[in-house]
């Protein structure tokens, strides 16, 4: 195992209203580092070329070599992939200097490359600190929740997006009052989280600014969004920018809500991953 390896989850960004501002990091973790003494069939890990984004990332931070990625992370399925594969390469960069991953300055310099080489920090916050973030301009906040659901994420078989295409579906403009209505959910669902508050959930994800255009070009995932606030769910939403939809429900509860989840999908069972980029572990 490379000495440079790092460990990063993948995410789940805006939930719901929260548009390029909230993130969730997810218990769905990659590995990310540089070949040494061990080969590629060694490390079970497929060695990238310079396009991709780990290797522009670690390049862009600085790092020297030939990076390997050992990723479950679907592309292209709104799981923050890019931007996972963002933070390992800068931090493998990182690792490979002798900087601590546990260090603020670090972890921040981490999240500005990978940040600018992605567009937007919802994401890659999330995939750098763990656990859920809002980020506004050049902050980062953590949300502390009492909370510890069951994260349940459909993701559809035949179906991908792509985030830049799927942004110019956005209208450049919104009426004042969906502004208003995403403002006061995105605040909800920040307050309902750090107060435990289970039952404010399902209202606090709507979205009036988004989900509608992007589920009109995925109508499978909003049909697996009804089925899934349908079989008890507490709430539920567009991963990203889809097509994958992500739920939270009540611990132990996450089988039986999957099974309920239509079957041109397959459903993935998670949970808030509470640390964000950090050492691959020695095995």
């Amino acid at each position: 195992m490379s000495d440079s390896s790092v460990r990063v989850p993948a995410s789940t960004a805006n939930l719901g209203p929260g548009f390029d501002a909230l993130g969730m990091a997810l218990s769905l973790f990659a590995d990310v580092g540089v070949l040494s003494d061990a080969t590629p069939s060694e490390l079970r890990a497929k060695v990238v070329d310079e396009h991709h984004p780990a290797s522009i990332a670690f390049r862009r931070a600085g790092g020297d070599g030939t990076v390997w990625v050992r990723s479950p992370i679907p592309m292209s399925r709104g799981l923050g992939f890019s931007g996972a594969m963002r933070v390992g390469g800068a931090a493998a960069a990182c690792r490979q200097r002798g900087d601590d991953l546990g260090d603020a300055g670090t972890r921040r310099w981490i999240l500005d490359v990978a940040a600018d080489l992605e567009g937007h920090a919802d994401n890659v916050a999330a995939s750098v600190y763990g656990g859920v973030v809002v980020t506004a301009g050049e902050h980062v906040v953590p949300v502390s929740t009492p909370l510890r659901p069951d994260v349940v994420v459909w993701v559809p078989e035949a179906s991908t997006t792509s985030t830049d295409a799927s942004r110019t579906r956005l209208p450049p403009t919104v009426a004042f009052a969906d502004a208003a209505a995403n403002v006061g959910a995105a605040a909800l669902l920040v307050a309902a989280l750090a107060a435990g508050r289970v039952d404010a959930l399902r209202a606090a994800t709507a979205d009036r600014l988004h989900q509608d255009v992007r589920f009109a070009a995925a109508p499978d995932s909003r049909r697996a969004l009804e089925a899934g606030l349908d079989a008890g769910a507490w709430c539920g939403w567009l991963s990203g920018s889809g097509p994958s939809v992500a739920f939270l429900c009540e611990p132990g509860h996450g089988a039986t809500l999957a099974d309920a989840l239509p079957p041109n999908g397959h459903p993935k069972l998670l949970s808030i991953s509470t640390i964000g980029v950090h050492p691959t572990p020695q095995t």
